[in-house]
């Protein structure tokens, strides 16, 4: 299939599914607290016997938070990056810039979409809850990596979302419908940004040795490898805002259960889920058989780690 007819459906395609933020934000439109936002799949909540029902759901409420939150971080490098490649001009194919511009602008879309919803949370949640950060020197410290990694990090988090929106949310009835919807309304789009973003590492990968895809790998497990020290940092930053939440202090082995099964399911979440995906190893290895190698010995050490994971 030709650049131009795959650039060209691919825009076509998104157009026709694009929407408006006024399709979720509203006054009939809001968040129900009495009900979960993230199925137990990410939450694991569960495996902490020591909380109580309400406690356990009020945790739920704060991983969904620190869900949509980090996506938000992710799309503060994800438009810069994107931006950039579309002014390449090195590159002459036909609706390519199009595509990314149009990419870009859904992407600042999701930012507006969960900065609103994040607002709305904080308002009603009555505790704040800390995010990893700067958000800056994160995506600064992203970036300084080479594009064919930063584009291989951004690839592995767009099917993971899309694993986790059909995997775990689609039919799940317990969760709040509301979230339940802007989830797949963000997995709509992400589905094309998948693609446009599977052509830009084989444009890139054309102009790389197999030595320089080797190394872009490595650069990649090591992006992974930064964004797991934050999600053990994340762990103790919603410790505390359960703690300020529900007005408990945990006692010493309930903190540390609390951050070793909080850490295990961040990284499962946003790592294990990426490493693992069928699709973003399909398209890794048509850029290198090695390299997918390389990715599942790495994913190894994310693969399901509790039990309750039973899927993305």
């Amino acid at each position: 299939m030709s650049a131009l007819h795959t650039h060209q459906r691919i825009l076509v395609t998104s157009r026709r599914a694009n929407w408006c933020l006024g399709d979720l934000l509203g006054a009939d439109k809001r968040l129900d607290f009495s009900r979960p936002f993230l199925p137990e799949t990410f939450a694991w909540t569960e495996p902490l016997g020591f909380l109580s029902a309400a406690e356990r759901l009020r945790l739920n409420h704060i991983r969904a938070r620190c869900y949509l939150a980090l996506f938000e971080l992710v799309e503060a490098f994800v438009v810069p990056f994107i931006g950039a490649a579309a002014e390449d001009r090195t590159v002459q194919a036909p609706f390519r810039a199009e595509a990314l511009h149009h990419f870009v602008a859904e992407e600042e879309k999701h930012r507006k979409l969960f900065t609103s919803i994040l607002q709305e949370f904080d308002a009603s949640f009555g505790t704040r809850c800390a995010l990893i950060g700067p958000a800056d020197e994160v995506c600064k410290a992203i970036l300084s990596h080479g594009p064919l990694a930063v584009t291989m990090a951004i690839l592995g988090l767009e099917w993971m979302s899309q694993a986790h929106y059909v995997d775990s949310v689609r039919d799940n009835d317990e969760l709040d419908p509301q979230f339940k919807r802007l989830l797949r309304y963000h997995w709509i789009e992400e589905a094309q940004h998948a693609r446009l973003d599977a052509l830009l590492l084989q444009e890139l990968a054309r102009r790389r040795t197999e030595r320089e895809i080797a190394a872009a790998i490595e650069e990649y497990l090591e992006i992974g490898a930064f964004l797991d020290g934050g999600f053990k940092q994340q762990a103790a930053l919603d410790l505390d805002s359960l703690e300020r939440a529900t007005g408990r202090t945990l006692s010493e082995d309930e903190r540390r259960q609390f951050l070793e099964v909080q850490h295990g399911a961040l990284r499962w979440t946003f790592l294990g889920c990426a490493l693992a995906n069928r699709n973003f190893l399909g398209v890794l290895g048509r850029i290198s058989e090695a390299g997918v190698r390389r990715i599942e010995e790495a994913g190894s050490a994310f693969a399901k780690p509790h039990s309750r994971a039973t899927s993305c």
